[in-house]
């Protein structure tokens, strides 16, 4: 799909493809339709390197920009790659209820830096928020996430090499240890994986325990009616 920005036709696409993606202020993934383009006979004249568009959510109606890299200039229009860069994400979810106050602190700052795409700050908050998950966890916690996280890998299918700096960042890099630098795809491997570790060590079993002592609340009221 070619997207182009026309002297006298706006913004136009040669397959009349629509844009949906998740609105980082409702949450919802919805259509985009767009609300404001830069003026194609302006961007010919100056010859930028990148453009900006705001497009409305079809869900909430609020604005949301978008960044593209021009591909070619013509005559009377300017060609726009099709991959573009969120310059607002939505703010990752997660339960941290359950999570050590601690550790919740450091995993909510973690998750900021995701959503402002500044990965290597955000690995950096990783392993801050596994080191003190582990402390919370005990004598043999740290291993038991090992085995957590190597489980992880093999559902993922991903080979021990692409990650290697996952597990460098979360069980070995301290002290004077440099952390690995970080792509968006390899960010976004270890948000998932992040993610399932605190949700298997420490929200799976708050769940559970939650709901056992209800049930065991229920049974015991129950008994106590019936004697």
């Amino acid at each position: 799909m070619a997207i182009q920005l026309h002297c006298d036709g706006g913004l136009k696409n040669d397959e009349g493809e629509s844009l949906a993606l998740e609105c980082p202020y409702c949450g919802v993934y919805a259509n985009m339709a767009p609300q404001a383009v830069p003026d194609a006979g302006q961007l010919i004249a100056t010859r930028p390197k990148h453009v900006g568009l705001v497009y409305q959510c079809d869900a909430c109606r609020a604005p949301v920009f978008l960044r593209f890299a021009i591909k070619e200039f013509g005559e009377r229009h300017v060609e726009l790659y099709r991959n573009f860069a969120e310059l607002e994400r939505p703010s990752e979810r997660f339960a941290f209820s359950y999570l050590p106050r601690a550790t919740e602190v450091l995993f909510r700052e973690a998750l900021s830096c995701y959503s402002t795409n500044n990965f290597n700050a955000f690995a950096s908050m990783c392993r801050r928020a596994a080191a003190s998950a582990f402390r919370d966890m005990g004598d043999g916690g740290k291993m038991r996430a090992f085995d957590e996280v190597m489980v992880a890998q093999r559902i993922a299918e991903l080979d021990d090499e692409s990650f290697a700096p996952i597990k460098t960042i979360i069980f070995e890099a301290g002290g004077n240890n440099e952390l690995p630098l970080l792509n968006r795809t390899q960010a976004g491997v270890l948000l998932e994986i992040m993610k399932d570790l605190f949700y298997q060590s420490f929200v799976r079993r708050g769940k559970l325990t939650r709901a056992l002592k209800v049930r065991q609340f229920f049974v015991q009221e129950g008994s106590a009616r019936g004697a």
